[in-house]
């Protein structure tokens, strides 16, 4: 029976440091499917870095459209002094993409050409001609083929003009973004015809981040809601019930009906009821068998669910009408008007032993008296309360920083979060699940891929937004780390890699920490610099 819609997600930083370790960890302990989780903000892992090398490329031949990215070729860094000026036409379109339209003048064409055929006369091996000796060009072009020479051409033309086209987008352009979105066979009909080229190149810049108000992520003042069950007090007192619980035994009830304090097995369904008389649907997200109700989780489980069904015997079932809550988790089942049935299976009530000195070793191995347990208790769970309030700090501050910044995020950008966020999202189904390779294989095709980008779409494009205002902020406000901290933070990351007999690249490694750092920063110096109130809901 899973009612709810969300799980607890960590903060931005945590996923971000679970990112450079091989083997996250994971809750194993069970959760009731009743129970209504804490909301929380879902963060995800960080981008990349623009990237600030000159980008010019391999190129290869596609049958429909010739495209050059740095996805998939090698970049070579030597530009070559050409003959004469390309003229190079910037355009700006949305997303953050410019589109350049490159001209490559006959002079340069020309000298491309000169080049090829060189290049084929020293390789070529031309029957009746020593291998390297001068071929005249008329026999050299029947040999290869003129359509074969005239695709070599092309593709020398782009190769050399290329990184010229594209300087002026040096420390600009992002990393793996560059199209060339002229079809090939265009390209060849135009040298072919004027002995020129022409052609265009899209690529993907660094957004520009704005923010509204300008410097508005200084003095922010923050409202930030804590659920009530991260009290410490309250938190430590529940935990010593549960610790007490779990030394007593359970004893079948057979003379009387379900209390509090009761363990009761139930089979429960749910259907809807419909105004106009028409048919009741079942709802598949409220149905258990065998369910293990503890009586004491009470409304947690479902307002008035322990009051619906106090008194039921074994053997016995009630039914209830029930409306659920405009606050409920899962916003297909608010408002909702529906039928519960439940059939008690099994009745249990619990046989605890005495809370006092004499099973405090038991309740916390290595304390003598039950006042030690509650003090060592407490104190554990107020680390847990100041981490939790900070988590939640931080949560609201991105939170409020997404809404402060205007950003065209361009498409590449985009795609490389969400497989990035896909991944991370894989590994953890695959710890957790152990998938095989048939269900490995599905989740890792193109179209799984771009089904989660489409499904979440407005979450990544948060998380973007959220990463570069990080970004922004570090840099405005002129914020360090030392290398020491960046040092020592690589070599733990490696270190857990090395353990766990893990491939890892080093300079990703260092990557992620650095991202790791700057966003530790950024928050450390919002919360300094932000007015911050804490309410309880």
């Amino acid at each position: 029976m899973v009612l709810y819609g969300t799980a607890t997600a960590s903060t931005l930083l945590e996923f971000k440091a679970s990112l450079l370790s091989p083997c996250p960890s994971f809750s194993s302990r069970p959760v009731n499917p009743l129970i209504q989780p804490v909301k929380n903000t879902i963060l995800f892992p960080p981008i990349k870095h623009v990237t600030s090398n000159s980008p010019s490329q391999q190129f290869k031949k596609i049958s429909k459209t010739f495209e050059a990215s740095a996805s998939t070729a090698e970049v070579d860094t030597l530009v070559e002094k050409l003959p004469a000026d390309l003229n190079v036409t910037e355009t700006e379109e949305p997303n953050s993409r410019v589109r350049l339209s490159v001209e490559v003048p006959p002079v340069v064409c020309e000298d491309c050409y000169s080049r090829v055929i060189r290049e084929f006369m020293k390789k070529a091996k031309v029957p009746g001609f020593r291998p390297g000796k001068n071929v005249p060009e008329s026999i050299l072009i029947n040999y290869i083929g003129k359509q074969n020479i005239q695709k070599a051409i092309v593709e020398s033309i782009l190769k050399r003009t290329l990184p010229h086209a594209m300087s002026s987008m040096t420390g600009k352009a992002l990393e793996d973004s560059i199209r060339i979105v002229t079809k090939f066979s265009e390209m060849e009909n135009t040298y072919s015809s004027l002995n020129s080229l022409r052609y265009d190149v899209i690529v993907d810049v660094a957004p520009e981040v704005k923010w509204v108000p300008e410097y508005g992520y200084k003095n922010l003042k923050i409202v930030v809601e804590i659920d009530s069950e991260i009290d410490a007090k309250k938190a430590s007192e529940e935990e010593l019930r549960r610790r007490h619980k779990s030394l007593g035994s359970l004893r079948i009830v057979t003379d009387r009906g379900v209390k509090l304090g009761d363990v009761a097995v139930l089979d429960i369904s749910a259907t809807t009821i419909e105004a106009d008389d028409s048919d009741a649907k079942s709802i598949p997200s409220a149905e258990s068998r065998g369910f293990q109700f503890d009586t004491e989780d009470g409304d947690r489980i479902l307002p008035g669910f322990l009051e619906a069904i106090t008194g039921i015997q074994r053997g016995e079932t009630k039914s209830f009408q029930y409306v659920f809550p405009e606050s409920w988790a899962q916003e297909n089942l608010r408002g909702i008007e529906a039928k519960f049935t439940v059939e008690c299976k099994e009745l249990f009530h619990r046989d605890l032993p005495n809370l006092d000195d004499s099973i405090a070793d038991k309740l916390l191995p290595g304390c003598t008296t039950l006042e030690e347990v509650k003090k060592a208790l407490l104190e554990k769970c107020l680390e847990v309360e100041q981490t939790a309030k900070e988590q939640a700090a931080d949560n609201a501050i991105l939170d409020r920083l997404c809404k402060m910044v205007e950003v065209d995020i361009p498409r590449s950008l985009f795609e490389e979060q969400g497989r990035e966020l896909y991944g991370a999202q894989l590994l953890q189904m695959q710890a957790n699940r152990q998938l095989n390779d048939q269900q490995l294989a599905y989740l890792s095709s193109a179209k799984a891929v771009n089904e989660f980008l489409e499904n979440n779409k407005e979450n990544i494009n948060h998380l973007i937004k959220q990463n570069l205002a990080v970004g922004d902020i570090f840099k405005r406000e002129n914020l360090q780390f030392s290398t020491e901290e960046l040092v020592k933070e690589v070599k733990n990351s490696i270190a857990e890699f090395k353990r766990h007999n893990q491939e890892y690249d080093e300079e990703r490694v260092k990557e992620q920490v650095q991202e790791v750092l700057e966003g530790a920063k950024v928050l450390e110096w919002l919360r300094e610099n932000a007015e911050i109130q804490y309410t309880t809901r």
